[in-house]
């Protein structure tokens, strides 16, 4: 036999050799057969995103009511502010007060006109153009281009900084207008589209998502719930809309978070239902008044629950009053926690301001708060907001005379009494507070407690004297975690300090 042929005759051997198996197997008993795993049940997963939107039909409706603003600042602002115009806006806002511009007052450089460059939006076919106060802030000159180029003078109708929002009327008829929508609506993760003049490029479009609501973004507009969203803005966008998917402007771009200057992935809008509330009182009086409360509020840590025995970490932390507020006058204090207004949850300290700016003075509303572990419902009415007015009161200097004797006590804090002179300083009744002149207990130092500072209250209750701190913290156990109200450099808030065990 060949090779060949041998070769074909294993191959033959090896196909039939399974069949015949077959055959054998087929002609046996039949064996048990093990039961078959039961198939696990498993639908496939809904769809939850079905492709990219296309907004060219958005941008072609909403396009013409979309303007560039130019504000021209002139001989009646001082050097200092025509150097702050050429800087971005965003490193403008960054600048502490009093910061010297190079080449400002007092100093070498041209001293010359300046252009600030933005966006804005018509909202009225009678003229009337919503942008941001800080493009139009000071200016002598308004101008606002429309998409078709016409070039018209705006007049500057009202202007708030703390909403950041200002209202233009320019003189034509018949102009082409946006749609106005509900940002109370928006959830994280909806499409947006912004259209505005970044870096000078006219009707620039740009698309992303919405990252955040109720964003507190910048300590001087707490009253703002920013929109936080990756929408691309730039130097020029501030006052241009932000849109949703159906057109709608339910947000005015204002500001980005960058450390360069440029556009790093994080930008906040304003809230339209903020703006046009804005917008009406603009109107009538040409500025915006809002309530107030009168107090200072702090979030709600994990040791402020320990230590106030509080259920959860939601609300807004009372850390000091007004004299004479509404707050102080419906009975509130430092401890108290507020959970909600009318009803409203206040889930974070931010989450306060902009409901009570909101509202009108005058208004009547209910608090919900929490008062050494029970709810109860106080009623007050809102005053109006003081734009100027400050909690903010000067620290004392420390007294000359060597602290006396201290009592012991579980924190190792040694106290002394405020004289007369101090507590004016401090703005304290008579009697309240006592003055920290040495810190020995490590765990009170590291939760920020220093020699200095004047202690006002242990949980909800006052002290007015060494004996009195001493008397409070009597029964702290190891382990327990005491609520300190102290004031530092004009700055009063709880401070939380473990009991050290051992």
């Amino acid at each position: 036999m060949t090779p060949h042929a041998r070769h074909n005759l294993l191959a033959l051997l090896m196909l039939t050799a399974p069949l015949a198996a077959c055959a054998q197997q087929a002609d046996a008993p039949p064996a048990p057969v093990a039961a078959a795993a039961p198939a696990v049940a498993q639908s496939a997963a809904p769809q939850l995103v079905t492709g990219l939107p296309d907004f060219t039909q958005l941008v072609e409706q909403v396009g013409p009511g979309v303007v560039n603003v130019e504000a021209t600042v002139g001989s009646r602002r001082t050097a200092q502010a025509e150097e702050e115009a050429d800087i971005p806006e965003i490193f403008r806002r960054m600048l502490p007060p009093g910061f010297q511009i190079p080449g400002g007052p007092g100093q070498q450089g041209p001293q010359r006109r300046g252009t600030s460059m933005g966006s804005g939006f018509i909202i009225s076919a009678d003229g009337y153009v919503l942008t941001n106060h800080h493009v139009v802030d000071g200016a002598d000159e308004v101008k606002v281009t429309l998409p078709d180029r016409r070039e018209l003078t705006a007049k500057v109708v009202g202007s708030d900084q703390q909403y950041d929002v200002a209202l233009l009327k320019v003189e034509a008829k018949g102009l082409p207008t946006v749609r106005i929508g509900n940002s109370a609506t928006l959830k994280p993760g909806q499409w947006v589209v912004a259209i505005g003049s970044p870096l000078g490029l006219d009707h620039s479009v740009t698309a992303g998502i919405v990252s955040a609501v109720g964003r507190s973004a910048s300590a001087e507009q707490r009253y703002v719930p920013f929109i936080q969203t990756d929408v691309a803005i730039n130097q020029g966008n501030s006052g241009g809309p932000l849109l949703n998917t159906r057109g709608e402007v339910v947000g005015i771009n204002s500001q980005i978070f960058s450390v360069s200057g440029g556009y790093m992935g994080i930008s906040f809008a304003i809230p339209i239902d903020l703006a046009m509330g804005a917008v009406d009182q603009l109107k009538a009086t040409g500025r915006v008044s809002r309530g107030q409360l009168g107090v200072q509020v702090g979030a709600v840590t994990s040791d402020a629950v320990k230590g106030f025995g509080l259920p959860d970490n939601r609300g807004a932390l009372v850390n000091d009053v007004v004299s004479g507020s509404p707050a102080a006058k419906a009975g509130i204090g430092p401890g108290d926690v507020i959970r909600s207004v009318n009803g409203r949850a206040i889930n974070d300290s931010s989450d306060l301001p902009p409901i009570i700016g909101a509202m009108a003075p005058g208004s009547k509303v209910t608090l919900n708060l929490l008062r050494d572990g029970r709810a109860r419902d106080v009623s007050v009415t809102l005053s109006e907001l003081d734009e100027g007015e400050s909690v903010a009161r000067s620290a004392p200097a420390a007294p000359d005379a060597p602290a006396a004797p201290a009592g012991r006590n579980v924190l190792g804090i040694q106290t002394q009494a405020l004289d007369a002179n101090s507590r004016k300083q401090l703005g304290l009744e008579s009697g309240d507070g006592v003055l920290v002149s040495r810190v020995e207990n490590a765990a009170a130092r590291e939760a920020g407690l220093s020699p200095g500072m004047v202690i006002l209250q242990v949980g909800r209750n006052k002290v007015n004297s060494p004996a009195a701190l001493d008397r409070e913290l009597a029964a702290a156990k190891p382990g327990d975690t005491v609520m300190l109200l102290v004031r530092n450099r004009g700055v009063t808030r709880f401070l939380a300090v473990t009991v050290e065990k051992g």
